[in-house]
């Protein structure tokens, strides 16, 4: 798909289609207006007629428009002008492109970018406007023999901006916007793989594959020899039962000078999630698949940012691991040692997330970071408190919990901040070890975090849960939503103060 934006008047357009908007009721934009001048009435007359009334998502495709160059005019219902906001912005670009797929227009010039949205400028527009684009184009068709892709699909989209001055915000927001995507795609190919391909072995060569193509990034995979070295005594008991071999695959992007310390991102890896011992329920179960979201999301930032080759340090970890019943598994009752030396009593083999993340977060203490921050389908609990609209976030440092949220609220990431008062901690209290794996199903999504922050008092820490944001279930629209690539893109984009051209 081909990007770009201009300057220019709708009359001067050539072009297979122009976008323009119609507000509720029935009233034209500025652009649309202008057409309809040119047009000598041609447009109000039809909206007159009743063919649009211009609520949000209807749309009218015209042909051979009077006095028009290109050869169609779209018209996009916006809903009423006042109440334009970035949801609903989001959903008339996607709206847009999925008519414009199924219409035979090659190409478009789109005018939606000059709409206003409350609060927000041309860059965010764009950039939105480009994600939103990417997203809907995108399909997991690797493994169907048959592919089946529209006869005329569109290929080039043209973003007007109201003046030439705003063309370099543009580009930007053009280029911001592909370097996301790129990750998003990332996150969605490889979360959307099937168990029997994407497994530990098949996250390290992913990470490997950026190696090879980025020089900035270099890569090293902890293997379960080295894992034992460095006694990762949990982690490995969560893997026992699976004949894939655990790997923790470790991603450094080198960005910034030297002594800056780095960011890191840890992304739980678990490839396939059976429960182990205390196995799942059968119905959904192949939904499991995506329980190595996070570890997609963090390959997939480290894309993006390698992308935009932004001037700052990052660590990025794929805790790969599977969890499968054996007669070699790790079972309920079970005390592990984990790598920090603390103990667990293990109350659930499905509460396993917790038991690779704990080492990982410990094995990162040797980058002396700078922040740390890891993302998880850790807990089905946290779908019951947010639903499928935010991710839980959960965090020691009231700073990083803050850029987190002003980096989900400007790329419309959405996330939610659940507290971590010591209160909770009581309910990991167990009378045979250090504390339990499962704090019970009161305030589960945050007993989790808690069981993770006795890890990381070493550094600054957040914790995303995204059981409820990282894919969609059931039906054809099942898959990885490429969550939560857009909101940590967003977070290394405001530390490196690139939004800014900086």
């Amino acid at each position: 798909m081909e990007f770009s934006v201009k300057s220019g008047s709708p009359e001067k357009q050539r072009s297979a289609c122009i976008v323009v908007g119609v507000f509720e009721p029935r009233r034209l934009s500025a652009i649309a207006e202008q057409l309809d001048e040119i047009s000598e009435g041609y447009i109000s007359n039809l909206l007159r007629r009743g063919d649009l009334e211009g609520k949000s998502g209807q749309m009218l495709l015209l042909h051979h428009v009077p006095n028009i160059l290109s050869e169609r005019v779209l018209l996009v219902g916006c809903g009423k002008e006042r109440e334009l906001d970035e949801r609903q912005y989001r959903q008339i670009i996607s709206k847009t492109i999925n008519t414009l797929n199924e219409t035979g227009s090659m190409e478009a010039v789109c005018f939606l970018s000059e709409l206003h949205v409350k609060g927000r400028d041309t860059y965010w527009k764009v950039r939105q406007a480009v994600e939103a684009t990417q997203d809907c184009l995108y399909s997991f068709n690797s493994l169907k023999t048959r592919k089946e892709e529209p006869r005329r699909p569109l290929r080039k989209i043209v973003f007007n901006v109201p003046t030439r001055r705003e063309l370099p915000i543009g580009e930007r927001a053009i280029a911001h916007g592909l370097g996301v995507s790129e990750g998003i795609s990332t996150c969605k190919n490889v979360a959307n793989m099937p168990p029997n391909i994407c497994n530990p072995a098949y996250l390290a060569e992913q990470a490997k594959i950026l190696e090879n193509e980025y020089e900035k990034i270099s890569t090293h995979i902890v293997d379960e020899k080295e894992m034992g070295e460095l006694g990762m005594g949990s982690y490995l008991a969560v893997g026992r039962g699976s004949v894939n071999e655990s790997m923790m695959s470790v991603i450094n992007y080198q960005g910034g000078e030297t002594d800056q310390a780095p960011i890191v991102l840890v992304g739980k890896g678990l490839t396939f999630d059976s429960g182990g011992i205390s196995i799942k329920p059968g119905e959904g179960m192949d939904e499991m698949k995506y329980d190595m979201g996070g570890a997609a999301a963090v390959l997939g930032a480290m894309h993006s940012l390698a992308e935009l080759d932004l001037p700052i340090n990052v660590i990025g970890v794929l805790a790969g691991c599977e969890n499968m019943p054996d007669a070699n598994a790790y079972r309920p009752g079970d005390i592990l040692t984990t790598m920090s030396g603390q103990t667990v009593e293990v109350l659930n083999t499905d509460a396993e997330g917790r038991l690779v993340l704990c080492d990982a977060l410990t094995y990162v203490e040797r980058f002396e970071p700078e922040a740390v921050i890891d993302v998880a389908t850790l807990t089905g609990a946290c779908i019951v408190a947010l639903g499928k609209h935010a991710t839980g976030l959960m965090s020691s440092h009231n700073p990083l919990a803050h850029e987190l949220l002003n980096a989900s609220e400007q790329s419309g990431d959405r996330a939610w901040r659940l507290p971590l008062w010591d209160d909770y901690h009581e309910q990991l209290e167990s009378p045979f070890a250090d504390f339990t794996n499962l704090g019970g199903r009161a305030a589960g999504t945050i007993t989790a975090a808690c069981f993770l922050s006795k890890f990381t008092k070493k550094y600054n820490w957040a914790h995303l849960d995204i059981a409820g944001t990282a894919w969609r279930s059931g039906g054809k629209d099942k898959g990885s939503t490429g969550r939560p690539v857009n909101m940590l893109t967003q977070f290394l984009l405001n530390r490196s103060g690139a939004e800014q051209g900086e």
